[in-house]
């Protein structure tokens, strides 16, 4: 009976946390919201062709703070307990400044002529100033009112979670008292008591589901860094047969209707880019001619959907003799002595993928997808990991699952997992999520970190 009360008291203890957080939330909506209800309602809503009463004045306003709560949480801004001051204030403000962009653009049409956009750049400095307050503001209310979480990690064939998580400063949310190897772990179980968060590391699925019953049972979070047959099971799809729950999974196959869409949303896309940004084409190759007189563009062979071959465009980044002995190399970053210094400036801004756009209008690449890999550096990686051809389900893209959440020197293993993520979860929906959150990474260094020479597996 006491066990029970402690589960009851456990939840609600939970559900409290919770509710307290998305108010401290809600406290952020507002605080952005309000510069932007103020240019409308004194400046912006008086000069529409049409001006708006108090309910359409209230639409726009909404309407603002939808796109603000859309936005910031497809870059992840409201992490209060899993990200770092900086990063919740960086993604919040990318928030802002797309909410106000499309609101801008509308009130375009509203106002039929091109607005002032003085008073909307106040607003957003507000906002911004906002977001910066609220947020190292948050961010210290949470860990003073909130201790970290006693934690446990249970690994097997992947140790060394611990300097992961006091990498990425996650140790103010998770206090690891104890680290176990599986056997440990199982041998008795009862050394998770009083734990409240477990995770579990490259543990397989036998001694994992044993943790899981009982970290279930006893009010235990639990974490679980997955393998590649546990993402595959992600997109099983439920059903009813032979009286029994059956999960059926089968090799990626999206429907014919999202295959259309898809294509057309890369045409129109790509096409529009490459006329908007031809005067950055223009200027780019300029800029590489005049620097070693060597070709602007760089031809790549790469593999697509079912193993294909195709050949990538990019703007050329690295000495002409980069691979003269030709054996394919990944490039170490910063330390690559192959890159030119035109080519340094255009990677750290993505200037050198932009030649892809070509690709994605020729039908070759899709906007998202897995992110092409050369086939000399697949075969290395198949080597040591077999299924990492089942990237190749579906068709290759200019940005991806792993752009995103991943970093440049991801190990391959790990972004074979966001990869087949992604092929597990695919839908329109998602692609646009993607989308918009790469533009998180445009302006983060660390996204395009090299990879150490030689390194393909966690």
């Amino acid at each position: 009976m006491k066990k029970v009360v402690t589960n009851k008291n456990t939840v609600m203890s939970e559900v409290m946390h919770d509710f307290i957080v998305r108010q401290v939330k809600v406290l952020d909506l507002l605080l952005v919201t309000l510069p932007f209800a103020l240019v409308w309602i004194f400046y912006y809503g008086e000069r529409i062709a049409a001006p708006y009463y108090r309910n359409g004045n209230l639409l726009i306003i909404v309407l603002f703070a939808v796109l603000y709560t859309t936005y910031g949480r497809i870059y992840d801004g409201f992490l209060i307990s899993y990200l770092r001051i900086s990063e919740m204030i960086y993604s919040q403000a990318i928030a802002a400044i797309v909410s106000d962009l499309i609101m801008y653009i509308l009130i375009w049409f509203l106002a039929r002529h091109i607005a002032n956009p003085l008073p909307l750049l106040g607003a957003l400095g507000l906002q911004l100033l906002a977001v910066t307050i609220w947020s190292t503001l948050a961010h210290r209310w949470y860990f003073r009112t909130f201790p970290p979480l006693k934690s446990v990690i249970v690994y097997d064939m992947r140790e060394g979670l611990e300097k992961v998580i006091e990498k990425h400063e996650l140790s103010k949310k998770f206090r690891i008292v104890k680290t176990l190897q599986t056997k440990e772990c199982l041998r008795d179980l009862t050394v998770l008591d009083g734990i409240e968060c477990v995770f579990v590391s490259g543990v397989h699925s036998h001694e994992r589901t044993a943790i899981l019953k009982y970290c279930i049972a006893n009010d235990i979070q639990m974490y679980v860094i997955p393998q590649v047959g546990d993402i595959l099971m992600s997109a099983a799809r439920n059903m009813h047969m032979l009286h029994l729950p059956v999960l059926c999974v089968r090799r990626y196959c999206p429907r014919l209707e999202f295959l259309v869409v898809k294509r057309l949303f890369d045409i129109v896309v790509s096409g529009t880019a490459l006329i908007v940004l031809s005067p950055v084409f223009l200027v780019t190759a300029v800029m590489i001619k005049r620097c070693d007189g060597g070709p602007v563009f760089y031809r790549q062979r790469r593999l697509t959907k079912d193993g294909r071959e195709f050949m990538i465009y990019k703007f050329r980044s690295m000495r002409v003799d980069a691979e003269k002995d030709g054996v394919a190399r990944l490039s170490t970053g910063e330390k690559d002595d192959r890159i030119t210094p035109v080519g340094r400036f255009i990677r750290a801004h993505r200037i050198d993928e932009l030649p892809q756009l070509l690709n994605i209008l020729s039908g070759s690449l899709s906007i998202v997808g897995p992110r092409p890999e050369r086939p000399e550096i697949a075969e290395q990686y198949e080597r040591e990991m077999p299924e990492f051809r089942l990237r190749l389900q579906a068709k290759a893209g200019l940005t991806g699952y792993a752009q995103v959440y991943g970093k440049y020197n991801t190990t391959p293993y790990d972004k074979l997992q966001m990869d087949l993520m992604y092929i597990a979860h695919a839908s329109f929906a998602e692609d646009l999520k993607i989308m918009f959150a790469t533009v998180k990474i445009l302006f983060i260094p660390e996204s395009t970190e090299g990879i150490d020479e030689g390194k393909t597996t966690a």
